[in-house]
């Protein structure tokens, strides 16, 4: 599509921020501008990218630059960011936004102070240190990493450079999803004694036929860590549009819905339980899936995990998709824009002197502004995004083995078992190793 075209269609999808004047903007000095830049600019990333423009035209951050392996997404990115700095500020922005191929080049910039990484999630892991070990502040789609050993190593390096690290779970940043963990953090419902998870389920079947390389990608980059393997379009993104890409539903480069949703879930879930800094000690699940050609996640699931003190997370597909705390005394349960309870009076409850108060944060990519600014943790902190990831991971381990499994969150291995501990990495191609 013409970049007519694609404006046309950003504008009909874009959040909210998009159609806030800008004449309700406090705008800070030009000398305290934060400069960012953005990695992986695709349908979710130049959704993240449209964020952190209007976001930063409040908090005194800008897009500098852009990078991503396809020319033409590269382009339409720097265009559409140059396109709204112009519409919001009255001046022109052209050639204000650098274009780059290798992040590896948007990384050694020392006019960057910070970079949104939001590329298939195979990528996070060496994306992520590499940027923490640039001297970069981060924000990172969820779900974090791709394996646990890459997550831990992130934490390491994110720890090790001082770095803030913000994860993509933006529902801590919603007062509903706030709400339900609160009440269920102060025995608002008794004691908590299950925690149900429920999340879509991948459908639809991709396409495995070879075809030539189109000439604005660079396939051999976009593949990274993963082992080669012949490019078709279900492979990677549609060429043409900004729909769903399929590598979201191919194994080697994302596990499908148990972390793709089941990160957002699953980190509602400990907050919840006040469990973020530590997991489960045993998951079982068992899985489908079916022949649908090029995809080959899973379709529908069911899991459960168990905690130290017996409380049961259960996890499945289904509609709608939310996490319902369930206690001796009434339940709670939670989805994007909704919150209902077993007794109504539950939800007119607000926390009083003495009582759990969780971080309030009325927008996630504001939140991570602020943390950069003031050193200070971000909502979703990268230990946080790496214990709910692991969830899912344990749980996609235990529905490819098809066995019960005793997980150990402090050491982070499987309990005398090699075959699962087996499965915490995958060999990464050289030179992409984390």
């Amino acid at each position: 599509m013409n970049r007519r075209s694609f404006l046309k269609a950003v504008a009909a999808t874009a959040v909210a921020p998009a159609i806030v004047p800008s004449s309700v903007f406090a705008r800070p000095a030009p000398s305290d501008t934060l400069q960012f830049g953005c990695i992986g600019v695709g349908r979710q990333g130049q959704a993240d990218m449209q964020e952190l423009i209007y976001r930063g035209l409040e908090a005194g951050a800008r897009v500098t630059a852009v990078c991503d392996a396809d020319s033409h997404r590269l382009e339409d990115a720097q265009w559409l960011a140059e396109k709204i700095y112009t519409l919001e500020t009255g001046k022109d922005a052209a050639k204000s936004v650098a274009a780059h191929r290798d992040f590896r080049e948007l990384l050694a910039r020392k006019d960057i102070d910070g970079v949104l990484i939001v590329t298939p999630d195979f990528w996070h892991g060496a994306m992520g240190v590499a940027a923490a070990e640039a001297g970069k502040d981060i924000y990172l789609e969820k779900p974090l990493t791709y394996s646990i050993a890459e997550g831990r190593k992130l934490v390491a390096a994110v720890e090790k450079n001082k770095r803030i690290l913000q994860v993509g779970s933006q529902q801590r940043s919603s007062i509903h999803f706030l709400m339900a963990c609160e009440l269920a953090r102060n025995g608002r419902v008794g004691k908590l004694q299950t925690i149900r998870v429920r999340l879509p389920e991948d459908q639809g079947s991709g396409d495995p036929r070879p075809s030539p390389v189109p000439s604005n990608l660079d396939y051999d980059a976009w593949m990274g860590p993963t082992a080669p393997a012949p490019f078709a379009e279900d492979r990677v993104h549609p060429q043409t549009s900004y729909e769903r890409p399929g590598w979201l539903q191919i194994e080697p480069y994302c596990l499908g819905m148990v972390t793709g949703w089941g990160s957002h879930m699953m980190d509602i879930a400990q907050w919840g339980n006040g469990t973020d800094e530590t997991g489960p000690v045993s998951v079982e699940a068992k899985a489908e899936f079916p022949d649908r050609g090029l995809f080959n996640v899973h379709t529908k699931f069911q899991a459960e995990a168990v905690y130290a003190n017996g409380l049961r997370l259960i996890m499945e597909t289904g509609d709608p998709a939310g996490v319902r705390f369930e206690g001796d005394q009434g339940w709670v349960f939670v989805q994007r824009g909704a919150i209902k309870a077993s007794d109504p009076e539950i939800l007119r409850w607000k926390p009083g002197q003495g009582e759990v108060k969780l971080i309030q944060s009325g927008n996630h990519m504001k939140n991570f502004l602020e943390a950069v600014r003031s050193r200070k943790d971000p909502a979703a902190p990268v230990e946080v995004g790496h214990r709910s990831n692991t969830i899912c991971m344990i749980t996609h381990i235990a529905m490819k083995l098809g066995r019960k499994l005793a997980w150990d969150p402090a050491a982070e291995r499987f309990v005398g078992d090699d075959e699962a501990n087996g499965r915490l990495d995958y060999p990464h191609r050289e030179p992409w190793t984390v």
